[in-house]
């Protein structure tokens, strides 16, 4: 039994030493144990490559502006290790954490014993998100974001009200298959017998499978620029501007303060998915879409952490994440002076990402941070064909000396693994103090 908080976050994070192990069993065998809490909570699924946490707090904020509950379970944590489950956006106490941590252990450690084998970390924190959300924090409906893949994702035991696919990218591909059409054939996994299924998939290859599945389940699907369309998309000082048509509506000027045309697109599978729930929650109507939509913002995605000097933090994490943030800077920031620092994961392909970085920094800084599978900054710095670049272990040395020199013109824009911005946003936290 652990009797602080700290003691029940070291065990957790201890059990990051057992990996990814792909597979439901476990979870399974944990829900048994727990009394099935996946069965007692209404639930939303959200998988895909990139914008499941950025469709996750759209849908989360439209809800709770029609009066609901809601619940949230997403991962990486970007300033606090409780964010990952949450309520109305609030992250639980330490307390909390501590109560399912106890309820976790004396399973974990009979498991441990077993041939099957002990939960990973993550399918501890999901089993702890299920008992919470059913028997300690009751909701009226919880969006949980899929951690990896979607087919044997943790989170996959769940009968969800709808599923969302957010797009398909060439990630974790040593897990996931290393084609569109593979990788869309694991986060085809979500869909579930007759639940609807709305995706924003791109690739011909890839939105195949994902209609193929759905068929198959006999899930009704909803797909961007088929079902529904975006129109009249354009950019405001402080937001986007759309319309979002299909057969039965039109939505004029919606607006979301986050930047950038992937933004856009996420909102639509939340406004999508909004439209559903109605039936089911009555109280979701347009006042609440449309400022659901406007006040949503997400930690780590194009945040503006300081407007003079102006610094930016952003988790392109792959290739399809830096192209969306290149196009937001082309298309916001034409005259300014783009200064990056890039940190990355190894198990990433970081070429292509570094080259579309080299096309549009000013000067590019390649740092490497703490963490057991971050890039070697002289790795990252060899990929790249910049002419002002450089690289540096320390990566507050790096931050410093750009805040150093920063004038009106110019920018920072700290960027890569979500790993590293958590660290960096703990860093600018006590540096602003």
């Amino acid at each position: 039994m652990f009797h602080s908080y700290e003691e029940a976050l070291n065990w957790i994070h201890s059990r990051l030493r057992f990996g990814i192990k792909p597979g439901l069993t476990r979870m399974e065998m944990m829900m048994e144990k727990l009394n099935h809490p996946e069965k007692q909570i209404k639930t939303v699924h959200i998988g895909g490559t990139n914008g499941k946490g950025s469709t996750v707090t759209y849908l989360r904020n439209i809800l709770q502006q029609a009066g609901l509950t809601v619940g949230t379970f997403t991962s990486p944590y970007i300033e606090l290790f409780n964010e990952r489950i949450s309520v109305n956006g609030k992250p639980i106490s330490d307390e909390e954490v501590l109560s399912l941590a106890n309820k976790l252990f004396p399973i974990v450690e009979e498991m441990d014993k077993m041939e099957i084998g002990g939960p990973t970390e993550f399918e501890i924190i999901t089993a702890m998100s299920f008992y919470y959300f059913a028997y300690m924090n009751k909701m009226d409906i919880v969006i949980y974001e899929v951690g990896l893949g979607g087919r044997f994702d943790s989170t996959n035991i769940i009968s969800p009200l709808l599923s969302i696919i957010t797009s398909i990218g060439l990630d974790h591909t040593a897990i996931l298959g290393d084609t569109y059409a593979q990788i869309a054939f694991e986060k085809a996994g979500i869909i579930k017998k007759e639940t609807p299924i709305i995706a924003a998939v791109k690739q011909i290859d890839a939105q195949n499978v994902i209609v193929k599945q759905a068929n198959e389940m006999e899930a009704p699907i909803y797909l961007l620029d088929k079902d529904f369309t975006i129109d009249e998309y354009y950019s405001k000082p402080s937001c986007e501007s759309f319309v979002l048509k299909s057969p039965l509506f039109r939505w004029t000027d919606l607006q979301i303060s986050m930047f950038g045309k992937h933004q856009v697109e996420n909102a639509s599978l939340a406004v999508i998915g909004a439209q559903l729930l109605r039936d089911m929650f009555e109280s979701i109507n347009e006042d609440s879409i449309r400022k659901g939509l406007f006040q949503s913002k997400w930690p780590g995605r194009f945040e503006i952490i300081s407007e003079s000097p102006f610094v930016v933090v952003d988790g392109a994490h792959n290739e399809e994440g830096v192209e969306a943030l290149v196009d937001v800077l082309v298309k916001r920031y034409p005259d300014k002076n783009k200064n990056i620092i890039f940190a990355a994961l190894s198990d990433k392909k970081t070429d292509k990402m570094i080259a579309k970085l080299d096309q549009v920094a000013t000067t590019i800084t390649f740092v490497t941070f703490d963490y057991p599978r971050a890039s070697p900054s002289t790795l990252l710095y060899e990929e790249s064909n910049h002419l002002l670049k450089e690289q540096n272990d320390n990566w507050k040395e790096a931050i410093l000396k750009q805040l150093e020199k920063i004038e009106e013109e110019d920018m920072l824009l700290i960027t890569g693994s979500l790993y590293f911005i958590s660290e960096v946003k703990a860093f600018w936290k006590n540096f602003k103090k």
